[in-house]
């Protein structure tokens, strides 16, 4: 295993290197990676990892985050050559961690929770014979004073059965892969920013890896351009049946707020809107989750109740989002949602 000695933000952290997945090297990082980072200096010495360069901003952030080595992906040609779309496929990318993982002596790699990286992460931890864990939350190590085989070892938090339960595992294999869901921590910076190098490292892909090709893309117009993705929104306003299809006030709001916009899975079919929150829908967890018109079905709830605080606002007193909100608003959302947008937009220009 790694024998670098490393002290983080919560004491010493021991002898382990956490490579954490650049999702957008060429461009500046987005908060989750940054979540990433901040998590993995409590269990070690971070290096970062890339499939392409990395630009002159994501250098700059990943030095003032305290990341000192980035290990850039080096794919080897096959027959055809390896460009453009490969670096896509998640086998492409597992191979490529598991080369990163093997050279850099890892112990921990992680991951943000997006449906691609949940499907390298799986391939990953069956190459490498590793303990997996999808959507955590947090990431520590066990206490090492402790017996049996978790003494010591990696340990991840994460929401089970719709939020209902919250657990531990612990990762009692070599190397840990562990995917993080978005909001998990506040990113942190270091106090003193350190000197970022790129190092390449040469993979080797396997037949496999490349037998499937993307030959073409089509980017396709999404409602919520411009704003935070779904999935990773720190605040987050959805829209229900109580809207009647008028998803105005939601996105004033939510660009009062600087918010993702989301709906249930009923004002999507109804074609209101392009994405749902829901089980089998995106699943968020923000810091704030807004729901406007929202009934609260079991479906529903299950997709979003792990945020940190709700608010809903309805008409109906007897709303089941109320059940499980912080603040609940009794009222027409027509009226509510664009008062608290003005109250919002006020407060933010009186604070310059």
């Amino acid at each position: 295993m790694s024998t670098t000695d490393t002290t983080g933000p919560a004491g010493p952290t021991g002898n382990r290197t956490v490579l954490v997945l650049l999702d957008t090297p060429g461009v500046e990082l987005r908060s989750p990676v940054l979540e990433l980072i901040t998590l993995a200096r409590r269990v070690g010495r971070v290096e970062a990892v890339a499939l392409e360069s990395p630009s002159i901003e994501t250098l700059a952030q990943l030095g003032a985050h305290g990341v000192e080595t980035v290990r850039q992906a080096e794919l080897s040609a096959d027959g055809h050559g390896v460009a453009g779309d490969v670096t896509h496929l998640t086998p492409v990318l597992a191979e490529a961690l598991a080369a990163a993982a093997r050279g850099s002596d890892a112990d921990v790699v992680l991951l943000t929770s997006s449906f691609p990286n949940k499907e390298a992460a799986a391939r990953l931890a069956f190459l490498a014979g590793a303990g997996l864990v999808v959507d955590a939350t947090g990431l520590d190590i066990a206490d090492a004073s402790g017996e049996g085989d978790a003494a010591g070892v990696v340990v991840a938090d994460k929401s089970v059965f719709a939020g209902s339960w919250d657990v531990r595992s612990a990762v009692t294999t070599d190397l840990a892969v562990v995917v993080v869901r978005a909001n998990s921590v506040l990113p942190e910076p270091v106090a003193e920013a350190v000197k970022t190098d790129v190092v390449g490292f040469a993979v080797e892909l396997s037949a496999g890896a490349t037998a499937t090709r993307v030959v073409s893309r089509t980017v396709r117009e999404s409602s919520s351009s411009g704003r935070p993705a779904l999935g990773e929104a720190a605040v987050v306003v959805t829209g229900g049946r109580g809207t009647n299809g008028d998803f105005a006030p939601v996105v004033e709001l939510a660009e009062a707020l600087g918010a993702a916009v989301g709906a249930t899975r009923d004002a999507v079919y109804e074609g209101w809107h392009d994405q749902f929150v829901g089980q089998t829908g995106v699943t968020v967890a923000p810091r704030l989750y807004v729901g406007a018109g929202v009934s609260g079905a079991p479906h529903h709830r299950g997709g979003m109740q792990a945020s940190q605080v709700i608010v809903a606002v309805n008409s109906d007193p007897e709303c089941p989002l109320f059940e499980i909100s912080d603040f609940a608003v009794v009222g027409d959302l027509a009226d509510v949602l664009p008062q608290a947008a003005a109250v919002i937009r006020e407060h933010r220009e009186s604070q310059g």
